[in-house]
């Protein structure tokens, strides 16, 4: 993709340097109001068996037109600053005329400044999310009351999307819109659903926005920014300057790992990071190597195996 935004240092706001997408903002002020997301969407219902596939089509326009035609934030957005990200809804059983089970599969990614490459910036699969959904349904939604366990889910991954995308450009730059999941969490937890309550598992929507508003995981979201920001953003100078601010960023984690070892955010962390960052080390060093895969073997001890791989990579 081509990069028009020019990124400041301290906040999630890009001056709007381009002069071609000012020039046109000029003429249609809309340009300057984008919506934040630029969301794919896909339905997959191989799974169930129905005379007329066309509810899942219907389905699919729907909550791409949720995702992408709604304004969630009162920042402005230019279009080439929406942030890309996807939803993937396996449906995998028709439990009645109107009521689905379904896995739902999120990704989000971030541009890397001066660069044709992203950063994968959130992955996570929510698994046996049980939602009603008839054609021609509408979808509504309030940050203030629970209407639908579907558009709540939505509503819940838009705003966690935008929260860690902002955290990657400013630190804590996220807190407004971790808070408003958090709401989105509250209004749900009478629901009866499935992962929106505290005690049904440690690892769910509930506890996923909990930990990140916890002070005990600041060091994870100030690692998020200095990952991003001071590292990846900055290679386009100097590579060896922003691996290093990289680990910097990573050593940040340690703190995190002694207080909630083997947390459900620092595994989704490194789910979304963990080629990115093999990848990064496998031209480095091998000092700075063994330094990387000994840190990393600590915090992430599932993906452990795949560090191991740094050693021999680029040789």
């Amino acid at each position: 993709m081509t990069l028009l935004k020019t990124y400041s240092m301290s906040s999630k706001s890009w001056y709007k340097s381009v002069l071609l997408v000012f020039a046109f903002a000029m003429i249609n002020p809309m340009l300057g109001r984008s919506q934040e997301l630029n969301c794919q969407v896909q339905i997959n219902s191989q799974q169930i068996a129905i005379g007329d596939n066309t509810i899942f089509d219907a389905l699919q326009q729907s909550v791409f037109e949720f995702m992408n035609n709604r304004r969630w934030t009162n920042d402005k957005y230019s279009p080439a600053e929406r942030i890309d990200c996807s939803i993937l809804i396996q449906m995998d059983k028709r439990l009645s005329t109107d009521t689905y089970e379904a896995t739902f599969q999120i990704s989000s990614s971030r541009p890397i400044y001066g660069t044709t490459f992203s950063s994968n910036v959130f992955k996570y699969q929510d698994e046996s999310v049980q939602f009603k959904y008839l054609q021609f349904d509408v979808l509504d939604f309030s940050t203030n009351a629970y209407i639908s366990e579907l558009t709540s889910i939505l509503g819940y991954y838009a705003y966690l999307i935008l929260a860690m995308d902002y955290d990657s450009y400013s630190l804590y730059g996220g807190d407004e819109n971790w808070q408003l999941a958090q709401q989105i969490v509250s209004n749900s937890t009478s629901s009866g659903q499935a992962g929106w309550q505290s005690f049904s598992s440690r690892n769910n929507r509930y506890w996923l926005v909990q930990n990140y508003l916890n002070p005990r995981f600041k060091p994870l979201r100030e690692c998020q920014y200095k990952y991003h920001r001071l590292g990846f953003d900055q290679m386009v100078d100097n590579v060896q300057k922003g691996r290093a601010e990289v680990t910097k960023a990573l050593t940040m984690i340690e703190k995190v790992h002694k207080a909630e070892p083997n947390s459900f955010n620092t595994r989704l962390y490194f789910t979304a990071k963990n080629d990115e960052i093999i990848k990064l080390y496998s031209k480095a060093e091998p000092s700075e190597k063994e330094q990387i895969i000994t840190l990393l073997e600590t915090i992430d001890p599932a993906n452990s195996n795949k560090y191991s791989d740094i050693r021999t990579a680029g040789q």
